[in-house]
């Protein structure tokens, strides 16, 4: 890797870790407050995996998206791949916002549909151009699967 390719991954990682300072920012204020009066499922995990969670995930999907935007983005499909990428990192964002910020399960998981959605599309954009790109999002996914689970069940409890 030349030094151009470092900075890339650094930068990568950083944006993809802001997105998720900005989701920490509204979560925060709601976690000890409102947060915990909600009732909650039995697979609900508990509150200190959150953290630890995100932080591998963020920083895997940083890794990711460096894989993809080190192809060079005149390519037309990695443009594409990109841009979604991006669309669902801001979903992500909104989802905490949606669900923390404005304390409404019901609007945290019209987000979190979307942002499924938008990450298996970004999954299949990925594959073709760099499997181990689309590889890395798989837990990532993985775990937004089990959030809207937890998203939806308390929307049905509460």
């Amino acid at each position: 890797m030349d030094v151009k390719d470092i900075l890339k991954l650094i930068a990568s990682i950083v944006v993809c870790h802001l997105a998720g300072q900005i989701g920490a920012v509204a979560t925060s204020a709601s976690i000890q407050t409102w947060y915990v009066t909600l009732n909650k499922p039995f697979f609900t995990p508990p509150n200190w995996l959150f953290a630890p969670v995100w932080l591998t995930l963020y920083t895997i999907m940083g890794i990711s998206l460096f894989l993809i935007w080190r192809l060079g983005v005149q390519d037309r499909h990695v443009k594409i791949a990109l841009a979604l990428f991006g669309f669902q990192l801001l979903l992500n964002t909104f989802w905490s916002i949606a669900f923390f910020g404005l304390r409404s399960p019901l609007a945290g998981l019209s987000v979190i549909i979307l942002l499924w959605i938008a990450i298996a599309v970004t999954i299949v954009k990925f594959l073709p151009l760099s499997k181990p790109a689309g590889l890395l999002l798989l837990p990532y996914i993985l775990w937004v699967s089990i959030a809207a689970a937890l998203n939806g069940a308390i929307v049905l409890l509460n």
